[in-house]
């Protein structure tokens, strides 16, 4: 989807302020609340945004121990494992990857203990060959997604 000058301005807005009602968007904006809704319902139809509400802190809620536990999945059988890790409330998100493993999956736990029992979970399933965890000692960068959309907003311009 091609995204201009102004759907930037808008997304920009939405990262910064997530808290602002429609009607002061397009009042910062400067356009029509119309045009503001529009664009944004647009933008959710095209999958640009995909959600809105809090960003959670695990470690907040008890979980401050962050891993990535690459886990390697006999031929065929990775949908299974895929629908499995689902199941397991301490994966916070799972990837199908290349290179070293088949899956990628980021794991929240409440100390070491607790994340080695996770892990012997994840062993444990049918079809799961092998794990390899990392974990996360401090974070370096945050999620974030407004230098990316900024980078758009410049080429945009152009």
């Amino acid at each position: 989807m091609a995204v201009d000058e102004l759907d930037t301005r808008i997304l920009r807005l939405l990262l910064e302020r997530p808290r602002t009602s429609v009607r002061e968007y397009a009042r910062i904006l400067g356009v029509a609340r119309g045009t503001l809704q529009a664009r944004l319902d647009r933008m959710e139809r095209e999958g640009v945004i995909t959600g809105a509400g809090p960003v959670l802190s695990p470690a907040a809620l008890g979980h401050p121990v962050l891993a990535f536990v690459h886990i390697e999945v006999t031929q065929g059988h990775l949908d299974e494992v895929g629908d499995a890790l689902a199941a397991v409330p301490e994966i916070v998100e799972a990837f199908s990857i290349t290179g070293g493993g088949d899956l990628l999956t980021r794991v929240v736990a409440r100390d070491n203990a607790h994340l080695e029992d996770v892990i012997q979970k994840l062993i444990s399933l049918p079809g799961v060959v092998r794990t390899r965890s990392e974990v996360a000692l401090r974070e370096r960068v945050p999620h974030r997604l407004l230098p990316l959309v900024e980078s758009i907003g410049r080429t945009a311009r152009r």
